[in-house]
């Protein structure tokens, strides 16, 4: 079953959720965790104490919304437009991410906060 959790970005909430794969409730056990976000296009990233592998959701094709894990980094995006290798309107990381979760809610909001300096993501 997924955990939910909640996405506070410079005061706003998101609601959103973790799914059951190893690397999503890897994540949760980590959680709260709470950092200072850096900005790749529209994607909040950001390092987190978790360590793990390229999984079977491993992708490059990604949803507004969806939430990922990119091992390189050992850090966490959240995807809510274009990045720099969009050729449309759909977010593209930088390089394969686990798919680890999805903000359940309205995700425009999102593009307003571009400037923030802090998240903070919480189980529910």
């Amino acid at each position: 079953m997924p955990s939910q959790i909640k996405i506070i970005i410079s005061g706003t909430t998101f609601n959103g959720e973790l799914s059951d794969t190893p690397c999503a409730k890897t994540i949760a056990e980590k959680l709260p965790i709470e950092t200072s976000p850096n900005k790749w296009g529209d994607e909040f990233y950001f390092e987190i104490p978790v360590n793990m592998p390229l999984d079977e959701t491993a992708t490059t094709h990604v949803r507004v919304g969806d939430i990922g894990y990119w091992p390189p980094g050992s850090a966490l995006a959240i995807f809510f437009g274009p990045t720099p290798l969009s050729r449309g309107s759909d977010p593209v990381p930088a390089s394969d991410v686990n798919l680890v979760g999805r903000i359940t809610g309205d995700t425009a909001p999102l593009k307003q906060l571009k400037g923030a300096v802090k998240i903070r993501i919480e189980k529910v």
